[in-house]
């Protein structure tokens, strides 16, 4: 019998041409275990090692900085507040950017030009221009922050969004973490300009590896780069109560870790602990730490939903402060925990929230955390030399408390509305 009289070939050739609907967009976005999700996860993870260790790199030198450029500690922390502060002016420009050529591509370009102006760093001749290049660098990583946010949350499945940021965040702390021990180390040896010297080259290393192992966006689509569209959509973001919320709660857990991490290294130097630069830039170890919080930062909001992982962000963090005033430094450890599992939380939720302009959303949000950062450098600093370490501690606990009011009205806001469990 033949194929046209069974009427076989009339059946394929009627499948095979039927036109396959696409997948839902849930299933070609990654999740764990899924093709691509740990080449994404590592590559990001990556780039946030890049982006702390350059923005921080000077921040376990500050010493060392003032030794040799003759300099009171507040004036050595404007080297750590001009690359928070240029990233915290320049990541809502650079977020437009990468609404409209990329987010891949916008972090790409943002690390060659970070990790190239790290390498010029060690050769600054005063303070004036070592400032001067921070800025700049910390302008040039303004492509990163909220540029990753808006990746993962439009190519990782909204389920595993806050694991996924939660990495990157580990990241961030990971970065943070070897930058300043390693710096601490190098530099007992062989200064401090070889010491930032050693973190520019890691960078680099980080930064190629990233661009190596980030996946190609799939789910991307340009946006316009019209200054109206622009501000109309900032304007519909802070319009947000929630949003707004949340860009406050970032602002004010980074000004009690700006604070802290700024003068620890003076404090640790300094009667009654006199520890080797090495040994006192060992200290950022805790970050691991952070590390461990913010990867765990979506089993917390499982369990008590956003606002009470805020609360309970906020609560750790000020209990580790209170503690630490009794010389028993590492309590450090519960103020990293605190913070890193904070951010890890609220940066998720800005990522969750806006359904339009992620990449603005995360800009503003990354915008508000850095400038907490460097009002947290610069207040924390101040209050230091005013007050010692105590000092600085009550500048961090009054921002947290700003945190529990800020999470508070939120609570109240949601109870109003007949929410539960929302951020």
């Amino acid at each position: 019998m033949t194929p046209a009289s069974t009427g076989a070939s009339t059946r394929v050739d009627a499948v095979a041409s039927v036109p396959s609907a696409p997948p839902p967009a849930d299933e070609t976005r990654m999740s764990p275990g899924g093709p691509g999700y740990r080449r994404m996860s590592l590559a990001l993870f990556l780039a946030g090692v890049a982006t702390f260790a350059l923005l921080y790199s000077t921040q376990a030198l500050l010493p060392l900085v003032s030794g040799d450029f003759a300099v009171s500690a507040s004036d050595a922390s404007w080297t750590v507040s001009a690359a928070t502060g240029g990233l915290a002016l320049f990541v809502l420009p650079m977020s437009a950017l990468s609404e409209r050529f990329g987010r891949r591509t916008v972090m790409t370009a943002s690390l060659a030009v970070a990790v190239t102006l790290g390498l010029l760093v060690p050769f600054a001749p005063s303070l004036g221009a070592l400032v001067a290049l921070r800025a700049l660098q910390g302008a040039a990583l303004a492509g990163l922050p909220a540029s990753a946010t808006a990746y993962l949350a439009e190519e990782v499945t909204p389920k595993a969004l806050v694991t996924a940021i939660g990495l990157f965040v580990a990241g961030n702390s990971v970065g943070g973490m070897s930058g300043r021990v390693i710096t601490g180390w190098v530099a007992q040896e062989w200064g401090w300009r070889i010491a930032v010297g050693v973190i520019g080259l890691v960078a680099v290393a980080c930064a190629v590896a990233f661009r190596l192992l980030l996946p190609a966006p799939r789910h991307f689509r340009a946006g316009s780069l019209a200054p109206r569209v622009l501000a109309g959509t900032v304007r519909r973001h802070l319009g947000n109560p929630l949003l707004r919320r949340l860009f406050a709660i970032g602002a004010l857990f980074m000004t009690v870790f700006g604070g802290v991490y700024t003068v620890i290294g003076y404090r640790l130097t300094q009667e009654p602990f006199s520890l080797p630069q090495g040994v006192a830039g060992s200290v950022f170890l805790v970050y691991l730490v952070g590390t461990v919080s913010a990867s765990a930062a979506g089993r917390l909001v499982g369990r008590l939903g956003r606002r009470g992982a805020l609360y309970a962000g906020g609560a750790t963090t000020a209990a580790g402060l209170l503690l630490s005033l009794a010389d028993a430094l590492p309590l450090v450890l519960l103020i990293t925990a605190g913070f890193f599992a904070g951010h890890a939380v609220a940066s998720s939720a800005v990522g969750r929230t806006a359904t339009e302009g992620r990449a603005q959303a995360a800009a503003l949000y990354q915008s508000a955390y850095y400038i907490g950062s460097s009002a947290g450098s610069a207040v924390g600093a101040l209050a230091f030399h005013a007050g010692g370490w105590a000092g600085t501690v009550g500048v961090g606990l009054v921002a947290v408390a700003g945190v529990a009011a800020i999470t508070l009205a939120g609570t109240r806001a949601a109870v109003r509305a007949g929410e539960v469990r929302t951020a």
